[in-house]
């Protein structure tokens, strides 16, 4: 079956060929895909590389963590896709978003502040999980509304941080 994958506004045909290979676009890649102690932390090798990343559904998208890095995904298949072409669907990029923890850990720190301007791709938070320090960016640019932990706090997966207007 194909999927229609979208990340960061940029659009990719995945096609799922087996169990072990899929296609994007006209590559051919080999995976390995397995969910890591019933957490929503996945091993993934492809073409021979190793990988470890934190998915889980958003409100909308799923949220993954790669490599320390946020990025909202959002995944239709071809029917999904025509359909909401068809009804002039679109997602704008504006309105507030809520930045939510994508695994427990420990705020580590929170280097901006409510009323604070940033860019996409600025770090907002540092979040360490497993004994990793992951830094969290924003999605997009926006105003930093409001911070709803500080450094040192525990905090549970999907707990609202913090929320960008």
């Amino acid at each position: 079956m194909k999927y229609i994958t979208t990340i960061e506004s940029q659009e990719f045909e995945v096609e799922v060929i087996d169990e072990r290979h899929i296609r994007i676009g006209e590559r051919l890649i080999e995976v390995d895909f397995e969910a890591v102690s019933g957490q929503p932390v996945f091993s993934l090798i492809v073409d021979g590389r190793s990988y470890e990343s934190f998915v889980y559904p958003g409100d909308e998208d799923w949220e993954v963590l790669l490599h320390g890095r946020q990025y909202q995904v959002k995944v239709e298949d071809e029917r999904e896709k025509r359909l909401r072409a068809a009804a002039g669907g679109g997602v704008a990029e504006t309105g507030e978003f809520h930045l939510k923890a994508p695994m427990p850990g420990l705020v580590v720190a929170t280097p901006v502040s409510e009323g604070q301007e940033v860019k996409k791709g600025q770090v907002i938070l540092i979040l360490e999980s497993m004994k990793m320090q992951n830094e969290l960016k924003a999605p997009r640019d926006g105003v930093v509304g409001r911070v709803r932990v500080k450094a040192g706090e525990s905090v549970e997966q999907k707990q609202r941080l913090l929320s960008l207007h």
